[in-house]
């Protein structure tokens, strides 16, 4: 009996992208630093394992729902009540592996809403996940000894004595719990693209019928991608209540899920990372936006709108258009337009109303 040695080259890009990725989280405190920089960061932190796992319903399987935020917002509530139970001495638990308290539970109310959902596709599947939203969100109001009614869950984070000087009171701490959480997570989810259940979420995707000819249960894939789905949106829910210190009826509201959706093709859901580049910009823009005007919910949808029309793919796509035309050598026939349309948008944002001699920019080198 003879064995045949095959050497597999070593994929140095993708270790070189996941080290980047690695040391962007480590660093990126260290830039931001000042004021909520950390707060902000945290904040994307969250919404990007949260955007991933709503790309897996829908960017991998195809599943456009309306209602995932029921995963992480429970999920949420889960892991919020664990912590004042560690709080009260009932039990013992780490904070630390409080997100994967959130996952469980989002998890558990994968099987449980995902059996339903998922007996259906397309436009059917959409309006149950409404439903189930907006029945898990009265519940929120209904029962006040578990969702605490409109005020909310509040607890502290800083439970017990430090370990190894790890107390979770700076929000530098917490915001390196959300990053090693992010880090697993992403590597998880990337994980399930490359599995056989990955590949045929997205052969559902594109064409159901053929799966169904060949042997498969399309319900069965749905079904066990929604499951796993909930799971990473739960961890996003539990990192959540470790950052905020509370959780609401708003978790679980449509609110959120339309968040999410419009984060998640804001970035790019033909994309496995364009969520994390939605949650950015969205993160970013509701932030700075609602610090300069009350109708930041306006210019928000505006810019959803225009991305919609213009870039259906994202910014995920506009920027993989432009490194493909710049490895064959070709942005420096483009890049002359790209300064052409900048330099005339910012000619038009200086061009007066009325028709005047002197232009009102004080820049002269634009005219």
């Amino acid at each position: 009996m003879t064995t045949t040695l095959k050497y597999k080259p070593l994929n140095l890009s993708r270790w070189i992208i996941w080290t980047s990725f690695a040391l962007l989280l480590i660093i990126a405190p260290l830039i931001f630093s000042k004021g909520g920089s950390l707060s902000l960061l945290s904040q994307m932190g969250t919404v990007m394992i949260f955007g991933l796992s709503y790309n897996m319903l829908l960017g991998q399987g195809g599943m456009l729902s309306f209602g995932h935020a029921v995963y992480s917002g429970l999920g949420a509530f889960f892991a919020i009540h664990t912590m004042n139970l560690v709080t009260n001495g009932v039990v013992n638990f780490p904070i630390t592996l409080i997100p994967l308290i959130g996952g469980v539970a989002g998890m558990c109310f994968g099987i449980l809403f995902g059996y339903v959902t998922t007996k259906k596709s397309g436009t059917t599947f959409s309006m149950i996940t409404l439903g189930i939203v907006e029945l898990v969100f009265a519940c929120s109001l209904m029962f006040p000894s578990f969702f605490g009614g409109e005020g909310g869950i509040s607890t502290n984070r800083v439970i017990g004595q430090p370990f190894l000087g790890i107390s979770y009171g700076p929000q530098i701490q917490v915001y390196y719990l959300i990053a090693l959480w992010l880090f697993v997570s992403t590597i998880g989810m990337y994980a399930f693209t490359q599995t056989p259940l990955g590949r045929l979420a997205n052969a559902v995707r594109d064409n159901p019928e053929r799966v169904e000819f060949i042997g498969y249960d399309t319900q069965w894939v749905r079904y066990m991608t929604l499951i796993l789905s909930a799971f990473f949106a739960g961890i996003s829910g539990g990192l959540s209540a470790i950052n905020f210190e509370i959780v609401s009826a708003e978790n679980v509201s449509a609110l959120r899920s339309g968040s999410v959706l419009l984060f998640t093709f804001i970035g790019g859901v033909g994309f496995f990372f364009g969520p994390m580049i939605g949650a950015v910009i969205g993160i970013f823009l509701s932030v700075m936006l609602s610090d300069f005007t009350k109708a930041w919910q306006l210019y928000l949808g505006i810019f959803f709108i225009v991305i919609v029309m213009f870039a259906p793919g994202g910014i995920a796509s506009i920027l993989m258009m432009n490194l493909r035309v710049a490895k064959f050598g070709m942005f420096k026939r483009i890049w002359p337009a790209w300064f052409v349309r900048a330099r005339l948008g910012i000619v038009q944002k200086c061009t007066p109303l009325t028709i005047s001699p002197e232009p009102p920019c004080k820049d002269k080198d634009l005219w």
